[in-house]
């Protein structure tokens, strides 16, 4: 198995499974979207969705481990069987959706996150009750966005942060859900050809990062104020999100 030899694909997937895992170890929120979109600067969304993801089953167990007994059980209630549908969603409309709209879903994603948090509706600081409804569309899309391209961050912070629930909760609570969704795509990512043999060697390459990342994680999360390094990424998200989406819409023209 030959791993991809770019030495720009590894300038930019390094950093990329760095802040993926600072994100699963609790530190830096969904920033976890800014993955794929690194690594499409110098590979196609969809392979580099094929690399990440045994990676980010990797810094799942690190996450399950030191989160172990911390979660929000009714949120999960609320999320995780909408999330399944929006796998299923996304695995049959795979045939359909290229990778520019996965360029162009990814973009607008980040975009709006990023807005979210400029625009400062996500530092309210009243918390909201449960509202099961707009949990199930949430997860729904954090189903979907997570199969296209791991993005599903974004969805599922969108209704968790008015929750307001305390940051080891909450990333206890973040890392069961993504855990359950990981290990669901494994399946139909592996029935789309995603797990080709340059692939897998990529992985291999980068997954000594991933426990290396998601401890730092768990360790920042409960020691430093991240507003500093919330402001440093989401800057990059917003030019980042930005370029995909000029990406793409040029291949539509």
């Amino acid at each position: 198995m030959t791993p991809i030899s770019d030495p720009l694909f590894y300038a930019l997937a390094v950093p990329a499974v760095l802040i993926v895992g600072l994100s699963k170890g609790g530190f830096g929120g969904a920033i976890a979207l800014l993955g794929v979109p690194l690594m499409s600067l110098a590979i196609s969304p969809v392979q580099a969705a094929g690399i990440l993801l045994p990676i980010l089953v990797c810094m799942d167990m690190v996450g399950l481990i030191a989160y172990r007994g911390t979660f929000d059980k009714r949120s999960l209630a609320i999320l995780l069987p909408a999330a399944l549908a929006g796998i299923a969603i996304g695995y049959l409309t795979a045939a359909i959706v290229t990778e520019s709209h996965v360029r162009l879903i990814v973009g607008i994603v980040a975009l709006l996150f990023a807005l979210n948090y400029y625009l400062g509706s996500a530092r309210r600081t009243e918390a909201r009750p449960h509202r099961p409804w707009l949990g199930r569309f949430w997860g729904m899309v954090a189903g979907f966005t997570s199969f296209v391209s791991h993005t599903g961050g974004p969805p599922f912070q969108m209704y968790m942060l008015p929750l307001r629930l305390a940051p080891t909760l909450f990333a206890g609570t973040a890392v069961i859900f993504f855990s359950a969704v990981n290990a669901v795509k494994l399946v139909p990512y592996f029935l789309l050809g995603q797990f080709d043999a340059t692939n897998l060697a990529t992985s291999a390459m980068l997954l000594p990062l991933a426990p290396l990342a998601t401890l730092a994680g768990v360790k920042l999360v409960r020691i430093i104020n991240p507003e500093t390094f919330y402001r440093i990424t989401y800057a990059m998200v917003l030019v980042i999100s930005f370029k995909l989406i000029w990406d793409g819409l040029r291949a539509f023209g």
